[in-house]
């Protein structure tokens, strides 16, 4: 059967944003695959920023984030890019704030879409503007006793 586009179900959601949210608290991969759920979405796309023990050729052995008051409202802007660019269906990203240790989660983002090429372009390009777009920075400290701040954008 040919595909056919013309169902709402192949169209983006009215408001597919259904969660942003900058945290200082540990995050859930179940709260934000939930959030994402949608019964026209057949592809869900979901990626997981987690804490590495090196970068750069150097032990991390702390890391914290920190981010601008207008973070949130930067993360929306980029959200609300992606959704207009995407037939997204549903979208969800949550970013960590504060100490971290090695295999925290640090940020997690989904799209689901009615088709699965769609979720993974969507979320890859979610991903990539909010890391390079929303100011929000990375505080690494080395195990030699140097540190450095990444900044995200």
């Amino acid at each position: 059967m040919a595909p056919t586009y013309d169902h709402p179900g192949e169209q983006a959601a009215r408001d597919p944003i259904r969660l942003l949210a900058i945290r200082d608290e540990p995050l859930s991969l179940d709260e934000v695959f939930k959030a994402v759920g949608d019964d026209a979405a057949g592809g869900t796309a979901l990626f997981v920023g987690t804490v590495r023990n090196h970068d750069g050729g150097a032990d991390v052995e702390e890391l914290g984030y920190s981010c601008h008051p207008t973070a949130e409202a930067e993360m929306r802007r980029v959200a609300e890019k992606v959704a207009a660019a995407y037939p997204v269906r549903a979208l969800a990203a949550v970013h960590r704030v504060g100490d971290l240790a090695v295999g925290d989660l640090a940020v997690v983002v989904a799209v689901s879409c009615a088709h699965r090429g769609e979720a993974f372009e969507a979320c890859r390009r979610l991903i990539d503007d909010l890391k390079h777009e929303v100011p929000i920075w990375k505080h690494q400290k080395f195990s030699d006793g140097s540190q450095e701040w990444v900044g995200a954008c």
